[in-house]
């Protein structure tokens, strides 16, 4: 037996956001105070650290649960399947349903409800929950969407990764310009027929002492706002090197677990974050191996989508899958890798046979 993503699928919205975008913005430390420089260098500096130029948000019309449920369709399609036979669907993000112009997060009730009504299933044993995981939500989604398969429980899963971050920012924190929308939708299957193939081994961990407010809910850096909302708030540095550290380890731990070589490995997926920091990732990664980093190894999506947390991985996945990533593409038969980190903090991986 194997368990085996057997359908992709990911929604991408519409509207682009560019980085010049952001010039007219007032940014300010935390302390309220002003920069001592313009816009324009603030922005160079943030293209050069995280590599994105431009993001994408959804349609005021659109939330969370709307875009989960056009990734899902997609991989529902692809996947050959139908929608009766699904027996869970895992919906992973951070924030709920939040509509524009309102930073109330509604979790009420779950997404994955909300998914499984919008896709018109019927059947009562299509058991539907949320995961709140930070940013490695999918990956996780799709470990225990394996272990409920080798459980018996199961035999096809639905796992989604969906997000509006572009509706839980603080417009005066310059880190606002890391995020943005979408999702990625993926079919977790039992095959009896298929060697070599699917999920080999899995890794999770979470580092609660000293790590777990890196990413957290704060008052805006204006100090002159009135409110009491809060705003999606990160200690980039801590969180640069806490990832750059434990994130290599786990995918490094959990190759070893499949049992197959650091050199058969022909992609690796990380959590589109930053892109400098997905760079030292994989370059550590290859040095606790003691070899160089191969060419062509990591695919790259934030240059163009941005950060949308549980949405990175399975649509940069479903992307290259589909040879939408210039210089990238995938073969049966091919081991990759998949990486996250993301708040609580949590880390994980996964090692898969394509």
């Amino acid at each position: 037996m194997s368990i085996c993503i057997t359908g992709t699928g990911s929604y991408i919205p519409e509207i682009i956001k560019k980085n010049q975008d952001f010039l007219n913005n007032k940014f300010l430390n935390p302390d309220g105070s002003e920069f001592n420089v313009t816009n324009d260098v603030i922005i160079k500096k943030f293209k050069a650290i995280t590599g994105i130029e431009e993001r994408r948000y959804a349609k005021h019309n659109y939330n969370t649960s709307d875009l989960a449920f056009f990734a899902a369709q997609k991989a529902i399609k692809d996947a050959k399947i139908n929608p009766e036979t699904l027996n869970y669907i895992i919906v992973a993000h951070n924030f709920g349903d939040i509509k524009a112009k309102s930073k109330q997060f509604d979790q009420l009730p779950s997404l994955a409800s909300r998914v499984k009504y919008k896709l018109g299933i019927n059947n009562p044993d299509c058991i539907c929950y949320d995961l709140i995981f930070g940013c490695p939500g999918w990956i996780e989604g799709v470990i225990q969407a394996q272990a409920f398969i080798k459980a018996g429980m199961a035999k096809k899963c639905l796992v989604i990764g969906a997000e509006t971050l572009s509706r839980t920012y603080d417009t005066s924190d310059r880190d606002s310009m890391i995020f943005s929308d979408g999702a990625g939708a993926t079919i977790i299957e039992k095959k009896d027929n298929t060697d070599n193939q699917g999920i080999l081994s899995h890794k999770s961990c979470t580092f609660s002492l000293e790590n777990t407010f890196d990413l957290f809910l704060g008052e805006s850096f204006n100090i002159k706002e009135q409110s009491q909302e809060r705003y999606i708030k990160m200690h980039g540095h801590k969180i640069y090197e806490f990832a750059i550290t434990k994130v290599p380890q786990a995918m490094k731990e959990c190759l070893e677990y499949s049992k197959k070589s650091v050199k058969n490995v022909k992609k690796i997926f990380l959590h589109q974050a930053n892109e400098k920091m997905d760079d030292a990732m994989v370059n550590r990664f290859y040095k606790l191996y003691d070899l160089p980093r191969p060419e062509n190894v990591m695919p790259m999506s934030i240059k163009k989508l941005g950060n949308s947390s549980v949405a990175t991985i399975p649509t940069l996945y479903d992307l290259v899958k589909n040879n939408k990533i210039t210089g990238h593409s995938l073969k049966r038969g091919d081991i990759i890798l998949f990486g996250s980190v993301g708040a609580g903090m949590n880390v994980n991986a996964i090692t898969y046979q394509v």
